[in-house]
C-alpha cells in the first residue's frame, strides 16, 4: 500500500500541471500569414497548448501570429513527434509565405526543436527561446526510468530524457539558430531537487538547461511547471525575439552552475 501511494505521488509530481491542462479541448492552432511575424509554441511533456495560452496571448498582443501547437507528447518518441507534428506545422507556415519563423518551447518542446534542426534550417532572422529545456537531460528521468508508472505517464519520450551520453538530448549535434535559454531556480518538488545536483527548477538542473551554442542564458526564480506563465519570463521572451538577447538589466539572474565555479550573488 505504501509503495502504491509513493508511485501515485511520483505520478503527480512528474505530471506537474497536467491536470490543470486537461480542460483544453482540441488544438489551439492558428496558421500564420506573411503580413505579421510568426511564432510556433511547443508545450512540454504531458502538457497541452493550454499551458502556453498566457504566452500565446501576450505574443498575439505584441503583434505576432501564433501557432500554439498541440502534439501528443506521451504517445511517441522525440523523433516521431518531431516528424509527425512539428515538421508539418512548420511546413504549413511556409505554405502561407511565413518569411521569419520564431519558436518558443517549454521543456521537451526544446528538444523537439533541436531534433528538427538536425536536418533543417530556419529562415534568416528566426529566433528560438527555450524555457527549462533538459538540454543535457534530467536526473529525474534517470531515477524514474525503471518505474512502470513513470513510463505510463510520460511515454516513449520520457524514456529518452536521461543524462547519460546515449540519451537523445546528449546525442543531438549543435545547431546554428539563435537560441536563448531561460531556466528556473525555484523548486516545488523537494524530493526531486534532492536527486538533482546544484540549483534546479524541480525537474531540470540549471547546469543541464545550458546549450553550448546558445546565444544567451538567463536564470529566474520560477519553477519548471509554471515558468511559461511568469511575467518576467514572458517579457524576456518577447525581448529576445525582438533583439536576439535578453535584457539582463531588467531582471533574472545569470549564473555559472558548473561544478567548482562560484555563482553570482542573488
Amino acid at each position: 500500500m505504501q509503495r502504491r501511494f509513493a508511485l501515485s505521488l511520483i505520478l503527480v509530481l512528474v505530471c506537474g500541471g497536467c491536470l490543470a491542462d486537461s480542460l483544453e479541448v482540441g488544438a489551439q492552432e492558428v496558421l500564420p500569414s506573411a503580413e505579421t511575424p510568426c511564432v510556433i509554441l511547443l508545450h512540454g511533456l504531458g502538457r497541452t497548448p493550454m499551458s502556453m495560452s498566457t504566452m500565446a496571448h501576450r505574443l498575439e498582443t505584441d503583434g505576432y501570429r501564433v501557432t500554439n501547437l498541440a502534439y501528443p507528447s506521451t504517445d511517441a518518441t522525440i523523433e516521431v513527434l518531431t516528424r509527425d507534428y512539428l515538421t508539418p506545422a512548420i511546413e504549413r507556415c511556409y505554405q502561407v509565405d511565413c518569411r521569419v519563423l520564431h519558436m518558443v518551447s517549454h521543456s521537451l518542446g526544446g528538444i523537439l526543436i533541436r531534433q528538427y534542426l538536425q536536418t533543417h534550417t530556419l529562415p534568416a532572422g528566426s529566433r528560438i527561446v527555450m524555457l527549462s529545456p533538459p538540454n543535457q537531460g534530467s536526473e529525474i528521468a534517470d531515477y524514474l526510468k525503471s518505474y512502470s508508472v513513470y513510463h505510463w505517464a510520460t511515454g516513449p519520450a520520457g524514456q529518452q530524457l536521461g543524462t547519460r551520453s546515449d540519451s537523445v538530448p546528449n546525442q543531438l549535434a549543435a545547431v546554428g539558430a539563435p537560441i536563448g535559454v531561460i531556466t528556473g531556480s525555484e523548486s516545488w518538488n523537494p524530493f526531486f531537487s534532492y536527486l538533482i545536483p546544484g540549483p534546479d527548477d524541480g525537474k531540470v538542473a540549471v547546469a543541464h538547461a545550458r546549450l553550448d551554442e546558445m546565444a544567451d542564458f538567463l536564470v529566474v526564480p520560477a519553477s519548471h511547471t509554471f515558468i511559461m506563465e511568469d511575467d518576467e519570463v514572458i517579457a524576456q521572451t518577447l525581448y529576445f525575439l525582438r533583439y536576439g538577447h535578453f535584457d539582463h538589466e531588467r531582471g533574472g539572474r545569470e549564473v555559472d552552475p558548473l561544478p567548482g565555479s562560484p555563482s553570482d550573488s542573488p
